[in-house]
Protein backbone atom coordinates (compact mmCIF):
# COMPACT_ATOMS: atom_id res chain seq x y z
CA UNK A 1 0.00 0.00 0.00
CA UNK A 2 1.32 3.46 -1.04
CA UNK A 3 1.42 6.21 1.32
CA UNK A 4 1.14 9.51 1.33
CA UNK A 5 4.19 11.78 2.38
CA UNK A 6 3.37 13.98 5.53
CA UNK A 7 6.61 16.43 4.05
CA UNK A 8 4.32 18.38 1.77
CA UNK A 9 2.65 20.73 4.40
CA UNK A 10 5.91 21.91 5.96
CA UNK A 11 7.29 23.02 2.59
CA UNK A 12 3.86 24.79 1.36
CA UNK A 13 4.24 27.49 4.72
CA UNK A 14 7.35 28.43 3.53
CA UNK A 15 6.79 29.21 -0.11
CA UNK A 16 3.63 31.05 0.77
CA UNK A 17 6.00 33.04 3.50
CA UNK A 18 8.50 33.80 0.90
CA UNK A 19 5.68 35.27 -1.47
CA UNK A 20 4.35 37.48 0.80
CA UNK A 21 7.75 38.50 1.81
CA UNK A 22 8.62 39.46 -2.23
CA UNK A 23 5.43 41.27 -3.09
CA UNK A 24 5.88 43.19 0.55
CA UNK A 25 9.41 44.11 -0.85
CA UNK A 26 7.53 45.61 -4.43
CA UNK A 27 5.20 47.84 -2.90
CA UNK A 28 1.72 48.41 -4.04
CA UNK A 29 2.64 45.95 -7.52
CA UNK A 30 0.76 43.49 -6.07
CA UNK A 31 -2.33 45.33 -6.12
CA UNK A 32 -2.01 46.32 -9.75
CA UNK A 33 -1.68 42.67 -10.51
CA UNK A 34 -4.72 41.57 -9.25
CA UNK A 35 -6.43 44.88 -10.82
CA UNK A 36 -5.06 43.58 -14.24
CA UNK A 37 -6.24 40.01 -13.37
CA UNK A 38 -10.02 41.20 -12.35
CA UNK A 39 -10.53 43.22 -15.76
CA UNK A 40 -12.88 41.73 -18.31
CA UNK A 41 -11.15 40.91 -22.11
CA UNK A 42 -13.20 41.61 -25.08
CA UNK A 43 -10.69 42.46 -27.48
CA UNK A 44 -8.52 45.44 -28.15
CA UNK A 45 -10.10 48.74 -26.05
CA UNK A 46 -8.49 51.77 -25.51
CA UNK A 47 -6.06 52.36 -22.68
CA UNK A 48 -8.14 52.77 -19.93
CA UNK A 49 -10.94 51.79 -21.23
CA UNK A 50 -12.98 48.71 -22.01
CA UNK A 51 -16.53 47.51 -22.89
CA UNK A 52 -18.69 46.07 -20.32
CA UNK A 53 -21.77 44.23 -21.86
CA UNK A 54 -24.03 47.05 -20.62
CA UNK A 55 -22.04 49.30 -22.56
CA UNK A 56 -23.53 50.73 -26.33
CA UNK A 57 -21.93 53.88 -27.02
CA UNK A 58 -18.13 53.85 -28.77
CA UNK A 59 -15.93 56.07 -26.66
CA UNK A 60 -15.17 58.42 -29.08
CA UNK A 61 -18.85 58.96 -30.77
CA UNK A 62 -20.02 62.19 -29.29
CA UNK A 63 -23.34 62.14 -27.09
CA UNK A 64 -26.60 63.95 -27.31
CA UNK A 65 -26.31 64.13 -23.11
CA UNK A 66 -26.08 67.68 -21.64
CA UNK A 67 -26.99 69.20 -25.05
CA UNK A 68 -29.02 71.93 -25.39
CA UNK A 69 -30.15 74.59 -28.49
CA UNK A 70 -31.39 78.03 -27.77
CA UNK A 71 -32.98 80.33 -30.36
CA UNK A 72 -33.45 84.26 -29.34
CA UNK A 73 -32.09 82.88 -25.86
CA UNK A 74 -35.26 80.46 -25.49
CA UNK A 75 -34.52 77.05 -24.80
CA UNK A 76 -38.02 76.04 -25.33
CA UNK A 77 -40.03 76.05 -28.25
CA UNK A 78 -41.80 79.62 -28.11
CA UNK A 79 -43.92 82.02 -30.64
CA UNK A 80 -42.90 85.13 -32.03
CA UNK A 81 -44.64 88.07 -32.11
CA UNK A 82 -43.87 90.74 -35.14
CA UNK A 83 -45.74 92.91 -37.83
CA UNK A 84 -45.68 92.60 -41.41
CA UNK A 85 -42.79 94.26 -42.95
CA UNK A 86 -39.16 94.56 -40.50
CA UNK A 87 -36.82 92.03 -41.04
CA UNK A 88 -36.98 89.20 -38.33
CA UNK A 89 -34.07 87.29 -37.43
CA UNK A 90 -33.69 83.75 -35.84
CA UNK A 91 -30.36 83.31 -34.02
CA UNK A 92 -29.62 79.05 -33.09
CA UNK A 93 -27.16 78.58 -30.80
CA UNK A 94 -25.58 74.89 -29.61
CA UNK A 95 -25.46 74.63 -25.56
CA UNK A 96 -23.22 72.45 -23.30
CA UNK A 97 -20.77 71.37 -26.09
CA UNK A 98 -17.16 71.60 -26.44
CA UNK A 99 -17.40 70.07 -29.87
CA UNK A 100 -18.55 71.73 -33.77
CA UNK A 101 -21.64 70.84 -33.95
CA UNK A 102 -23.78 71.22 -37.45
CA UNK A 103 -27.35 73.03 -37.58
CA UNK A 104 -30.05 72.48 -39.52
CA UNK A 105 -32.86 74.59 -40.33
CA UNK A 106 -36.70 74.08 -41.33
CA UNK A 107 -39.22 76.00 -42.91
CA UNK A 108 -42.31 73.95 -41.85
CA UNK A 109 -41.03 70.50 -43.68
CA UNK A 110 -38.57 72.04 -46.17
CA UNK A 111 -35.14 72.57 -45.29
CA UNK A 112 -33.73 75.97 -45.56
CA UNK A 113 -30.79 76.10 -47.53
CA UNK A 114 -27.73 77.27 -45.41
CA UNK A 115 -24.10 77.94 -46.33
CA UNK A 116 -21.19 75.81 -44.60
CA UNK A 117 -20.19 79.25 -42.38
CA UNK A 118 -23.26 79.16 -41.13
CA UNK A 119 -23.73 75.90 -39.77
CA UNK A 120 -21.29 74.85 -36.77
CA UNK A 121 -22.24 75.86 -33.16
CA UNK A 122 -24.45 79.02 -34.47
CA UNK A 123 -26.53 79.28 -37.00
CA UNK A 124 -28.77 82.44 -38.25
CA UNK A 125 -31.91 82.94 -40.50
CA UNK A 126 -33.29 86.11 -41.41
CA UNK A 127 -37.54 86.35 -42.64
CA UNK A 128 -37.30 89.67 -44.87
CA UNK A 129 -39.76 91.12 -45.43
CA UNK A 130 -42.26 89.76 -42.88
CA UNK A 131 -45.26 89.57 -44.50
CA UNK A 132 -48.92 88.36 -43.25
CA UNK A 133 -48.57 84.90 -45.39
CA UNK A 134 -45.77 84.40 -43.12
CA UNK A 135 -48.56 84.18 -39.84
CA UNK A 136 -48.08 80.93 -38.63
CA UNK A 137 -44.99 79.58 -39.89
CA UNK A 138 -42.93 77.41 -37.89
CA UNK A 139 -39.19 77.49 -38.32
CA UNK A 140 -37.17 74.38 -36.14
CA UNK A 141 -33.43 74.76 -35.79
CA UNK A 142 -31.85 71.09 -34.80
CA UNK A 143 -28.36 69.22 -34.12
CA UNK A 144 -27.91 67.55 -37.80
CA UNK A 145 -26.90 64.01 -36.03
CA UNK A 146 -30.02 64.24 -33.60
CA UNK A 147 -33.20 65.81 -34.19
CA UNK A 148 -34.22 65.01 -31.25
CA UNK A 149 -32.44 68.05 -30.28
CA UNK A 150 -34.22 70.78 -31.53
CA UNK A 151 -36.09 74.37 -30.87
CA UNK A 152 -39.17 75.83 -32.75
CA UNK A 153 -40.54 78.97 -33.47
CA UNK A 154 -43.64 80.47 -34.90
CA UNK A 155 -44.08 83.90 -35.80
CA UNK A 156 -47.54 85.42 -34.89
CA UNK A 157 -47.57 88.19 -37.09
CA UNK A 158 -50.25 90.75 -36.24
CA UNK A 159 -51.70 92.88 -38.72
CA UNK A 160 -55.42 95.39 -38.60
CA UNK A 161 -57.86 94.09 -41.37
CA UNK A 162 -57.35 95.82 -44.95
CA UNK A 163 -60.55 96.58 -45.56
CA UNK A 164 -61.52 100.50 -47.26
CA UNK A 165 -63.39 102.01 -50.50
CA UNK A 166 -66.70 101.52 -51.84
CA UNK A 167 -68.57 99.50 -54.33
CA UNK A 168 -71.84 100.06 -56.25
CA UNK A 169 -73.98 96.76 -57.14
CA UNK A 170 -77.12 96.76 -59.41
CA UNK A 171 -79.59 94.00 -58.91
CA UNK A 172 -83.08 93.47 -60.25
CA UNK A 173 -85.87 92.80 -57.83
CA UNK A 174 -87.00 89.17 -56.96
CA UNK A 175 -82.85 88.12 -57.40
CA UNK A 176 -80.32 87.35 -55.16
CA UNK A 177 -77.27 89.26 -54.33
CA UNK A 178 -73.79 88.78 -51.67
CA UNK A 179 -71.80 91.16 -50.35
CA UNK A 180 -68.26 90.41 -49.61
CA UNK A 181 -65.42 91.68 -47.89
CA UNK A 182 -61.63 90.70 -46.84
CA UNK A 183 -61.78 89.39 -43.30
CA UNK A 184 -58.05 89.02 -43.06
CA UNK A 185 -56.63 89.99 -39.97
CA UNK A 186 -54.43 88.73 -36.76
CA UNK A 187 -56.03 88.83 -33.96
CA UNK A 188 -59.19 88.12 -35.59
CA UNK A 189 -61.42 91.33 -36.23
CA UNK A 190 -65.46 91.15 -34.84
CA UNK A 191 -67.31 92.04 -37.80
CA UNK A 192 -70.39 93.48 -38.09
CA UNK A 193 -73.07 94.57 -40.99
CA UNK A 194 -74.40 98.36 -41.46
CA UNK A 195 -77.67 99.54 -43.31
CA UNK A 196 -77.53 103.45 -44.21
CA UNK A 197 -75.55 103.95 -40.48
CA UNK A 198 -77.87 101.55 -38.82
CA UNK A 199 -77.22 97.79 -37.27
CA UNK A 200 -78.60 96.09 -39.57
CA UNK A 201 -81.86 93.74 -39.10
CA UNK A 202 -81.17 90.14 -40.06
CA UNK A 203 -84.53 88.68 -41.51
CA UNK A 204 -85.08 84.84 -41.27
CA UNK A 205 -84.82 83.25 -45.17
CA UNK A 206 -83.95 87.23 -46.48
CA UNK A 207 -80.55 87.86 -44.98
CA UNK A 208 -77.45 85.41 -44.31
CA UNK A 209 -74.35 86.09 -42.89
CA UNK A 210 -71.50 84.21 -43.65
CA UNK A 211 -67.50 84.79 -41.83
CA UNK A 212 -64.32 83.20 -42.19
CA UNK A 213 -60.80 83.91 -41.20
CA UNK A 214 -60.74 84.86 -45.08
CA UNK A 215 -64.04 86.53 -45.70
CA UNK A 216 -67.00 88.07 -44.07
CA UNK A 217 -70.13 88.45 -46.54
CA UNK A 218 -73.79 89.12 -46.75
CA UNK A 219 -76.33 87.49 -49.10
CA UNK A 220 -79.65 88.98 -49.34
CA UNK A 221 -82.28 86.54 -51.02
CA UNK A 222 -85.22 87.67 -53.35
CA UNK A 223 -84.07 91.72 -53.41
CA UNK A 224 -87.36 93.47 -52.88
CA UNK A 225 -87.13 97.13 -53.45
CA UNK A 226 -87.05 97.94 -49.52
CA UNK A 227 -83.31 96.68 -50.00
CA UNK A 228 -81.94 99.71 -51.76
CA UNK A 229 -79.99 101.46 -49.91
CA UNK A 230 -75.72 101.84 -48.69
CA UNK A 231 -74.59 98.49 -46.64
CA UNK A 232 -70.98 99.30 -44.56
CA UNK A 233 -68.99 96.42 -43.32
CA UNK A 234 -66.75 97.30 -40.41
CA UNK A 235 -64.31 95.15 -38.80
CA UNK A 236 -62.60 95.64 -35.59
CA UNK A 237 -59.83 94.17 -33.89
CA UNK A 238 -57.36 95.51 -30.70
CA UNK A 239 -55.00 96.85 -33.09
CA UNK A 240 -57.12 98.27 -35.83
CA UNK A 241 -60.41 98.51 -37.54
CA UNK A 242 -61.50 98.62 -41.34
CA UNK A 243 -64.74 99.17 -43.21
CA UNK A 244 -66.20 99.06 -46.62
CA UNK A 245 -69.33 100.64 -48.45
CA UNK A 246 -71.77 99.14 -50.65
CA UNK A 247 -73.62 101.41 -52.60
CA UNK A 248 -77.10 98.82 -53.71
CA UNK A 249 -79.46 100.20 -56.00
CA UNK A 250 -82.66 97.82 -57.02
CA UNK A 251 -83.64 97.82 -60.63
CA UNK A 252 -87.58 96.78 -61.38
CA UNK A 253 -87.94 93.38 -62.34
CA UNK A 254 -87.76 93.05 -66.17
CA UNK A 255 -90.41 91.76 -67.94
CA UNK A 256 -90.31 88.24 -69.98
CA UNK A 257 -90.69 90.22 -73.28
CA UNK A 258 -88.90 93.87 -73.19
CA UNK A 259 -90.51 96.44 -74.80
CA UNK A 260 -87.57 97.44 -76.63
CA UNK A 261 -86.60 94.21 -78.54
CA UNK A 262 -90.67 93.64 -79.12
CA UNK A 263 -90.83 97.19 -81.06
CA UNK A 264 -87.14 96.54 -82.73
CA UNK A 265 -88.57 93.39 -84.00
CA UNK A 266 -91.76 95.19 -85.50
CA UNK A 267 -89.24 97.70 -87.29
CA UNK A 268 -87.28 94.56 -88.83
CA UNK A 269 -90.67 92.76 -89.78
CA UNK A 270 -91.76 96.13 -91.45
CA UNK A 271 -88.67 97.25 -93.69
CA UNK A 272 -88.72 93.52 -94.79
CA UNK A 273 -91.74 93.82 -96.26
CA UNK A 274 -91.14 97.02 -98.10
CA UNK A 275 -87.86 96.00 -99.48
CA UNK A 276 -90.36 92.95 -100.86
CA UNK A 277 -93.04 94.94 -102.18
CA UNK A 278 -90.20 97.06 -103.80
CA UNK A 279 -88.41 94.58 -105.90
CA UNK A 280 -91.64 93.18 -107.25
CA UNK A 281 -93.73 96.28 -108.05
CA UNK A 282 -93.68 95.44 -111.70
CA UNK A 283 -95.13 92.53 -111.21
CA UNK A 284 -97.20 93.30 -109.01
CA UNK A 285 -98.60 96.41 -110.61
CA UNK A 286 -99.19 93.96 -113.94
CA UNK A 287 -101.39 91.97 -111.66
CA UNK A 288 -103.37 94.93 -110.55
CA UNK A 289 -103.95 96.38 -113.92
CA UNK A 290 -105.75 92.76 -115.12
CA UNK A 291 -107.69 92.97 -112.37
CA UNK A 292 -108.63 96.79 -112.84
CA UNK A 293 -109.45 95.63 -116.29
Amino acid sequence: MVQRSSLAAPYEVPLLAVCLLVCVATGKQWKKSLLALSKPHHGKQCPGWWVTPADTQHPHSPSSAGLELSVNDQYADFSLTTTPGPLVSLSCLVQNSSEAEELVWYREDGEVDLNDANKVNISNVCISPVTESDNGVTFTCQLARDDTVQVSVTLDVQFPPDLSGEEILYVEEDKDVTLSCNAKSNPQATAVWYKDNSTLTLQEDHHEVYLTSEVFELSIQTVEASDNGTYTCVLSSSIGEGSKDFHLIVEDKKSIFPLEAVIAAGVVVFFTILFAIVARRDKIFKVWKALVS
